[in-house]
């Protein structure tokens, strides 16, 4: 008479399986991932990444200062936190709301009142 195991043999076995290979795929070597992203621009990552969602960079820092910034960019969108580091830079650095003239010094259309010209009599 054959004796067939139930499920108080089975069960344990199946166990100590899963537990045996699953150590067996943790200790082998891991495969080392790459960073796509080091070596690039703060412009380039930002053409990269997120101009699917975005059309410029102006005005996504929200006057949020750099280091807040990169650890947004680190825990939700980038590869790296050095890539964070450079892309919060970026950001801030051309943080001006849309609508809003450039910082490189341009002129707001309301910097200086103009005054009439002359009428011309005939």
């Amino acid at each position: 008479m054959l004796i067939r195991p139930g499920r108080e043999v089975i069960a344990p076995l199946v166990i100590l399986g899963t537990i045996a290979a699953a150590s067996v795929v943790s200790t082998a070597p891991l495969a080392s991932a790459q960073n796509l992203d080091a070596g690039k621009s703060p412009d380039k990552l930002f053409a990269d990444g997120c101009t699917a969602c975005h059309r410029s960079p102006r005005g996504l820092a929200k006057g949020r200062m750099s280091l807040t910034l990169s650890w947004f960019l680190t825990d939700h969108y980038s590869a790296s936190s050095d890539s964070a580091k450079a892309l919060a830079a970026y950001l801030v650095s051309v943080d001006t709301p849309p609508g809003a003239p450039p910082k490189s010094g341009a002129k707001s259309p309301r910097s200086k009142p103009h005054s009439p010209k002359p009428a011309q009599s005939q």
